[in-house]
């Protein structure tokens, strides 16, 4: 049972390494250029919030409820999403970095990535079906048994993905992007 319920809050500016938030329920609320690097997010149920400019990394989220977030400009490096609590997960990223990041085995079906960092990012084995991953550097992102469906990548780049242990069935990639299908095979392309 959750200890708070907090519903259409903001939090502006707040250290929540100096002021822990509090286990429970925040429904419709906003965080605004908030720091929860390094804080213990475990046990919280995020419903309908928004995270402007806020550092989230490093940040245990052990059973974490992340339904209809939406990430703004956060820094949310070496997050384990795979922690998270992972029932009606749903989340969108905007301007964020999410370098280091894990979302090994996650569903992230239709999620958008919209000019983010993803460099050394984990989709192991996630669902990416219908993803849009929209001018995102990709550099060192690991794809490997990852089901990109009807994901979206042609604006994105340094990607490198094998289609041989991935699923790439009705996947979108932009003429320049090839060059990452076909890193394993050695050849030069002029």
């Amino acid at each position: 049972m959750s200890d708070v319920f907090i519903a259409d809050e903001e939090f502006n500016g707040i250290n929540f390494l100096e002021t822990p938030l509090k286990k429970g329920d925040y429904d419709n609320c906003i965080f605004e250029n908030c720091i929860f690097s390094q804080t213990d997010l475990s046990h919280i149920n995020f419903i309908n919030c928004e995270f402007k400019d806020c550092d989230l990394s490093n940040s245990p989220i052990k059973d974490t409820a992340f339904r209809e977030v939406e990430f703004y400009n956060c820094k949310l490096l070496g997050l384990r999403f795979e922690d998270c609590n992972k029932m009606l997960l749903a989340v969108k990223f905007n301007d964020c970095i999410l370098n280091m990041a894990s979302f090994y085995q996650i569903n992230l079906k239709n999620t958008p990535f919209k000019n983010c960092s993803l460099q050394d990012t984990d989709f192991t084995e996630a669902n990416l079906t219908g993803v849009l991953f929209d001018n995102c550097n990709m550099e060192r992102t690991l794809f490997e048994n990852t089901v990109l469906e009807k994901a979206d990548l042609r604006t994105s780049y340094n990607y490198t993905l094998d289609p041989d242990i991935n699923l790439l069935k009705k996947t979108r990639f932009s003429k320049e992007g090839i060059i990452g299908l076909l890193g394993k095979y050695d050849i030069l392309i002029d």
